[in-house]
């Protein structure tokens, strides 16, 4: 059996922060942007994601009744293909950050290569 955590695709506000963050902040870092930079409030259940500078990394925010919950992705050789749209704030629906984490460039639709190893050494 093979248990595989993603956010819902059934969410309907998926908040994407474009700028780059520091990837040392822990949930607490990310609610604090959430609260005091974009004026949102982190416990009202919405999916926040953040990329680092080098864009090979995704860090998603969510709020589950009694404790927030930390996904975090981190790509082997390519780099998520993050919006490059004006705004700091791009809302995008469950299905959406699904297709993100998955590789693919959600403005084209096209994906990241599979990639098989072996071992980890």
């Amino acid at each position: 059996m093979t248990l595989i955590m993603r956010p819902s695709a059934s969410l309907t506000a998926v908040y994407l922060y474009r700028p780059p963050i520091d990837f040392r902040k822990s949930y607490q870092g990310l609610a604090a942007i959430v609260e005091l930079e974009l004026g949102h409030n982190p416990y009202e259940g919405h999916l926040y994601a953040f990329t680092n500078k080098k864009r090979n990394k995704i860090k998603c925010l969510f709020w589950e009744n009694n404790g927030f919950v930390l996904y975090y992705k981190s790509l082997v050789e390519e780099k998520f293909k993050w919006p490059k749209r004006t705004e700091s704030l791009i809302t995008l629906s469950g299905e959406q950050i699904n297709w993100l984490l998955d590789g693919y460039d959600i403005n084209k639709m096209v994906p990241h290569k599979k990639l098989h190893y072996e071992s980890c050494f």
